[in-house]
């Protein structure tokens, strides 16, 4: 079989029929694609030029990120919050949280002693099994109101690890996995 040579002049003609073809359907698609992830690239940019696009709190804007009231209000979010506290190691919060609210449900002075002394032992005290992160001060108040228990006794320390949990932990839940697939699973549920 003859060996066919291609002359410089061959060469260039067949890059001239090659550039009047029709581009085969799979380079379209890939160079939509391309497109596509440098329009999502330039809506990147645009986000990142904000101030603070990831800092989430009571100034941003509220139509966008749930607050962590709402989370904790519809059931589904809250499951999945939770699960995403216990992948942090920072459950005790909302275990702490919950606990107080249950407390200021109690009617009896026998009941309020002795779930104050229930929350305070796995709480408030220091080397508590589920130990919240409190000041010094907070844990002396409690301390001293433990003697005479009242609904009010925890609110000073349930209102800083709310706090806690709507700047620090619910800031970094809205932007996890699990929040972006529950809400995803949520949009499509209605197919079904």
């Amino acid at each position: 079989m003859p060996k066919l040579l291609f002359s410089k002049i061959h060469f260039y003609e067949l890059k001239d029929l090659m550039q009047n073809m029709k581009r085969p359907k799979r380079i379209d698609i890939v160079l939509n694609r391309k497109k596509q992830k440098d329009i999502q690239c330039l809506m990147v940019r645009k986000l990142n030029d904000e101030k603070h696009p990831s800092r989430l709190s009571w100034q941003t804007d509220h139509k966008l990120y749930p607050t962590l009231e709402k989370l904790l209000q519809d059931k589904r979010t809250f499951k999945c919050f939770c699960a995403f506290l216990r992948s942090e190691f920072s459950d005790e919060n909302i275990e702490f949280w919950l606990a107080c609210e249950d407390f200021k449900s109690s009617i009896s002075p026998d009941d309020l002693r002795r779930k104050a002394d229930i929350i305070y032992e796995k709480f408030i005290q220091p080397a508590a099994c589920r130990e919240i992160n409190v000041d010094h001060h907070i844990r002396e108040k409690i301390k001293k109101s433990l003697e005479k228990p009242r609904l009010s006794c925890f609110d000073e320390a349930q209102k800083h690890i709310y706090m806690l949990m709507e700047r620090d932990s619910c800031p970094r839940f809205l932007h996890s996995d699990a929040y972006l697939r529950l809400k995803h699973k949520s949009r499509t549920l209605w197919y079904i």
